[in-house]
């Protein structure tokens, strides 16, 4: 009956195709992606091993360990040297990684283990690992400033102690370290901590990150992502495959979730340490000394692809990080020369400033990570010119998204404006809203450091309204602010208000997003 054994050949096969695909989606923990995992190729990895990557939260900057030979000599009698530090870039018109090249002294010293354990979002802070004579290790950090890392710096007390402290990551903010170390006072074992950095630069003193995330046993490779909640950590203690495992933690509601096994796909029998990953949730990175590899440990990618839901046919989760990545290139207006600048992360409702990064001396370039559920002011400022400002409203639900943008600094010339991009007033009214005081007292700053400057304070609406009523409304927003500059004791004669309504549009006003930008406030040199 040949029919016959042809269905049950069908049938069989429909169940295995079923039960693979099952199997496929439970092996993760969310139903929601897929995982394919691969060795990052020749470029990064070597015959000797190669392990630790660390990566800036584009994704686009590489920093990793390895043990390979410096000279050809040395490559010749095959042995394995000390720890050193390499970099790569990835290429995205290649789509893959630049040849790895080892970063030049001081951040690696030939006769000493040289290890980075972590990288700021932006990839201009590297913490390293260094071990001491007394056979312990400690936390240094070392900053590039141009194209040049700087000489590593031992961080103080209460981060480094007499114990071992061996990996490290960095907060969003840059003033939170996370950090495993073997000390006094944990649960046993290496245990996750963490140190706050105060406005004035002084770390507090060292918290455990409690029973919830440490166990008895050790933990390691702690790695906070760049929407500022979630961890990624390895343990012994954890429920898992043996060794360690990677665990993940999201800080909700005042305290950490219970660790969740990231999955069979990545966690094996063996040791599985290390684990990064990038501010789009994409794609992470982690070393491994699986079979097939280059060498001894190589260092693998994972990407994290979403699949259908089976319950919504044809739609695909959203499972990206709650964050926008901010960044681009400062440059001068004049000369488009890229320029080193100040840039200040400010929590708008509470007026504070919650983080302060510079930009490239030689590239320009800057990077910063806004965890989505708080109203951020982006103010970027250098000496002789106009400061820029940047608005990025978020809610706790805000998706996942990228703003890259050039950002020309104005030098501080007559006639030179610019907009004032976290000036808020009441809906419909003139009253300044609280949300803007820290914008207002960078222009009380510049008019204090330049004194022999006038400006013209500006304000324009979008088309609704008649045009007498945007003219009245205007003016009477202009004025609002110039009357909180006099409030701070500027001259009121080096000030002037103007309404301008609905003229000089600079969008359309036939979408909302349009009036938005229109609704303005500007500020501009009339005389110095």
């Amino acid at each position: 009956m040949p029919g016959y054994k042809n269905n049950i050949h069908k049938y069989l096969l429909k169940v295995i195709f079923f039960l693979f695909l099952s199997i496929s989606i439970q092996s993760q923990n969310e139903s929601s992606v897929k995982i394919i995992i691969s060795n990052i190729g020749k470029s990064i990895n070597s015959k000797y091993p190669d392990y630790a990557p660390v990566v800036s939260a584009d994704g686009l900057l590489m920093v990793f360990t390895s043990r390979r030979p410096l000279t050809q000599k040395e490559n010749e009698k095959n042995k394995e040297l000390m720890e050193n530090v390499y970099i790569s870039y990835y290429n995205e018109d290649k789509k893959n990684w630049n040849d790895a090249k080892i970063i030049s002294a001081p951040v690696n010293q030939l006769d000493r283990h040289n290890s980075a354990i972590a990288l700021s979002n932006d990839g201009q802070k590297m913490l390293l690992y260094r071990d001491d004579e007394n056979g312990n290790g400690d936390i240094y950090e070392s900053i590039l400033k141009g194209d040049n890392w700087t000489e590593p710096v031992k961080l103080p007390k209460p981060i480094n102690s007499e114990k071992h402290e061996s990996s490290a990551s960095i907060s969003p903010d840059g003033r939170t370290i996370y950090f495993v170390s073997d000390r006094k006072g944990g649960l046993g074992g290496r245990d996750i901590w963490l140190c706050r950095q105060s406005e004035n630069g002084k770390w507090g003193k060292a918290e455990n990150l409690g029973k919830i995330i440490n166990t008895t046993e050790d933990e390691e490779g702690v790695f906070i992502h760049p929407d500022g909640k979630t961890i990624y950590f390895s343990s012994k203690g954890h429920k898992g495959k043996g060794g360690y495992d990677i665990f993940k933690s999201v800080y909700e509601n005042e305290q950490w979730n219970i660790p969740e096994n990231i999955g069979n796909a990545i966690n094996t029998t063996d040791d599985d340490i290390y684990f990064v990953l990038t501010a789009n949730g994409k794609t992470g990175y982690y070393a491994s000394s699986k079979k097939g590899g280059q060498g001894d440990k190589d260092i693998y990618k994972v990407d994290f692809l979403p699949i259908i839901n089976e319950k919504e046919i044809g739609v695909k989760k959203d499972s990206r990080p709650k964050l926008t990545l901010f960044k681009g290139v400062v440059i001068d207006n004049t000369t488009s020369k890229p320029i080193e600048s100040d840039i200040d992360v400010i929590d708008n409702e509470k007026h504070e400033v919650i983080a302060r990064i510079k930009s490239n001396s030689v590239t320009g370039k800057f990077l910063i990570s806004l965890p989505a559920g708080k109203n951020y002011g982006i103010t970027v400022k250098k000496e002789a010119y106009l400061f820029y400002s940047e608005n990025f409203n978020l809610s706790d639900t805000a998706r996942y998204q990228e703003v890259n943008k050039i950002i020309p600094l104005k030098k501080i010339e007559i006639g030179n404006k610019i907009t004032l991009k976290n000036i808020f007033y009441d809906f419909d009214k003139s009253t300044l809203r609280s949300i803007s005081k820290f914008e207002l007292d960078q222009l009380v700053e510049l008019l204090n450091t330049n004194p022999d400057i006038k400006i013209e304070i500006s304000s324009y609406t979008d088309n609704k309204g008649t045009d007498e009523y945007n003219s009245k409304l205007s003016q009477a927003r202009a004025q609002s602010v110039v009357d909180y500059l006099v409030s701070k004791s500027i001259n009121k004669d080096r000030l002037v208000a103007k309404g301008y309504g609905e003229l000089q549009v600079i969008a359309t006003n036939d979408t909302e997003e349009g009036r938005q930008l229109n609704r303005r406030t500007e500020f501009k040199i009339l005389a110095k």
